[in-house]
């Protein structure tokens, strides 16, 4: 695992544990999906990945190594793993888009020319370069989730962390935002997104992990996200592709597979190919 929690625990002052005893694992390279009910633990397991919280208990380890949780190791951290929230209001506070995404390489001491170079990538890599003059407070929301990236992205991490990234975005924003995480991936971003999207995480992910009361499960997106079980734990319903495979098997017009389609053009190409006996 290039990010791992083991044993992790924490609770929030003066009140429940949120996790407790929680083992998981961010790999390198694979596109992770984080999925659970509200109030599961998502917003703080995301915040404890990230250094932004410290777990009472268990440990937080990076490429096998325990965090250190002084400053030296929390900016270690930090270039490493960085976390988008939700609301990019919360993020962005300079007056414009190439100041803001400035921000974090300036407060690592880097070179003037350093900082200009990551922040003309960052922009650039979230298709912004044109924003970079202009303030932060005339930008679109889809701008501003641009722009809150972005900032991410100029620190370099490993790992990028987004909580529900494309809540707010109408479908041509979305799609937009997942081709552009799709060029960070392959770019050699590992990519963890939070989000209560069945049907999106089904389409996107490589893997993901399931916040249950019993803890965290984990697996190939196409196997964990047909497994009813799991996702009544964790509050969640069947995408519709694995929820319209079912209904078409029961009914005798779908092959039985392991798992069902993940787009409508896998649907539509598994129902042509009609099971039926001929004369059916």
């Amino acid at each position: 695992a290039l990010v791992a929690l083991r044993g992790a625990s924490f609770a929030y002052e003066d009140g429940p544990p949120v996790l407790t005893g929680l083992d998981f694992e961010v790999r390198e390279g694979r596109a992770l999906a984080l999925l659970g009910r509200n109030g599961s633990g998502k917003t703080t397991l995301m915040r404890l990945l990230s250094g932004g919280l410290r777990p009472d208990g268990g440990e937080l380890t990076v490429a096998g190594r325990p965090v250190r949780y002084d400053r030296k190791g929390l900016t270690r951290l930090r270039t490493t793993v960085q976390l988008v929230v939700q609301d990019p209001d919360d993020q962005l506070f300079a007056a414009s888009v190439g100041q803001d995404v400035s921000f974090g390489p300036l407060n690592l001491g880097l070179s003037d020319a350093e900082v200009r170079a990551r922040v003309a990538e960052a922009l650039a890599a979230l298709d912004i370069t044109a924003l970079a003059e202009r303030p932060t407070h005339l930008l679109s929301y889809g701008q501003r989730k641009r722009t809150a990236i972005a900032g991410a992205v100029a620190m370099r991490p490993r790992v990028l962390i987004l909580d529900e990234p494309t809540a707010g975005l109408d479908p041509d924003g979305q799609e937009r935002l997942l081709a552009t995480l799709d060029g960070l991936r392959a770019n050699g971003t590992t990519v963890v997104m939070a989000t209560h999207d069945v049907d999106l995480a089904l389409r996107w992910a490589d893997d993901a992990a399931l916040l249950t009361p019993s803890g965290a499960r984990t697996g190939p997106a196409a196997t964990v996200l047909a497994r009813t079980d799991l996702l009544a734990a964790a509050g969640l319903r069947l995408p519709w592709g694995v929820a319209a495979a079912h209904l078409l098997r029961a009914r005798g017009l779908l092959a039985d597979t392991a798992t069902g389609p993940r787009t409508p053009e896998e649907l539509m190409a598994a129902a042509s190919a009609d099971p039926r006996p001929s004369g059916h």
